[in-house]
């Protein structure tokens, strides 16, 4: 891994490679990688970029959306970067490349970076590693990142609290058009587009896009942002330029003040997530832990040891150790 000085100046200049090694130390659980992703991301500058998180139903066509509207954004001279979340990460350990090759012309964009899911232990982790490689793509000069969720469950909740907007995107269907939609999404989405609004399925999204109008009345309260409900097609780039306006206009709804409130919370939960991420590392790394750990996972698994006395057990070989400190954690 190259020097914190030589990657902070690789990513000021936008060297792609040093722009890469930068964002693998930062998802690096190496205690000592860690300590040097700390360093280079105090010594980045801080930037501003347009933040969206992007999210939808399975099948919606997400990665040709993100991909229209990249190659839409580069044109109109911004620098875009693409990050993905993605939970079941946790479980299987590993990454998501298949968004990359499905996103083939806005990955060879000169003006556009790509990268997959890392891969990690924790929800937390892949958090964690997700708003750190935020920061070196701000660092390095990208002014719009989309954050695109993978997977079902927690991801879009998770990533809600890390964008400025949240963008839900969903389809027309016949018969009930809310189906398959969480009420949880519909209370957290900032602007929803219906997707694949092309040919003869107009009219059909249309009318999803009415009553999804109508269900947003039923969970959003009076003063609040109404999250406008548009169509688009992004295999044949209609209604795109619609949907990115929609985003700016939450952006402005924001404002300045709020645009800073929201940022200020955001980095409060991040705190807590970095602790508990670390906790749960440390927990890891527990060498009493590591001493007890398949006696009472044998112990659990046989029905004669409960889950909560398993739990105190290990929690007690925890505190058993010797306390760990900078050095012990190397």
């Amino acid at each position: 891994m190259p020097d914190v000085e030589a990657l902070l100046e690789g990513i000021r200049t936008g060297r792609r490679a040093a722009i890469s090694q930068a964002i693998t130390l930062v998802e690096s659980t190496s205690p000592r990688h860690r300590e040097q992703a700390r360093e280079l991301l105090t010594r980045l500058e801080p930037a501003t970029a347009v933040r969206v998180g992007i999210s939808g139903v399975p099948g919606v066509g997400k990665s040709t959306f993100i991909e229209a509207l990249g190659s839409r954004l580069t044109a109109d001279g911004h620098r875009v970067g693409v990050l993905a979340v993605d939970p079941s990460s946790v479980r299987t350990g590993g990454s998501v490349l298949g968004d990359k090759t499905r996103m083939a012309r806005l990955a060879t964009d000169p003006s556009a970076f790509i990268r997959p899911s890392p891969s990690a232990g924790t929800l937390g982790g892949v958090a964690r590693a997700t708003v750190q490689a935020m920061m070196v793509l701000e660092g390095a000069g990208y002014d719009v990142v989309l954050v695109e969720t993978v997977g079902v469950g927690q991801s879009e909740v998770t990533v809600a609290g890390m964008v400025d907007t949240f963008l839900f995107l969903t389809l027309a269907r016949t018969g009930d058009q809310l189906q398959g939609i969480k009420k949880g999404i519909l209370e957290i989405a900032d602007v929803i587009a219906v997707n694949k609004a092309d040919g003869d399925r107009q009219q059909e999204a249309r009318a999803a896009a009415r009553d999804l109008a109508g269900a947003l009345r039923l969970v959003r309260g009076k003063g609040e942002w109404a999250p406008p409900v548009v169509t688009c097609s992004a295999l044949e780039d209609a209604g795109v330029d619609d949907v990115w306006a929609r985003v700016l206009e939450h952006r402005e709804h924001l404002g300045a003040e709020g645009l800073e409130r929201k940022r200020a919370g955001q980095q409060l939960d991040f705190t807590w997530a970095l602790v508990r991420d670390e906790l749960d590392q440390r927990l890891r790394r527990s060498p009493g832990v590591k001493a007890i750990r398949a006696e009472v996972r044998e112990a659990v698994l046989s029905g004669e040891l409960p889950a909560t006395v398993a739990a105190d057990r290990v929690l007690a070989a925890y505190d058993a150790d010797p306390v760990e400190g900078p050095a012990a954690s190397r």
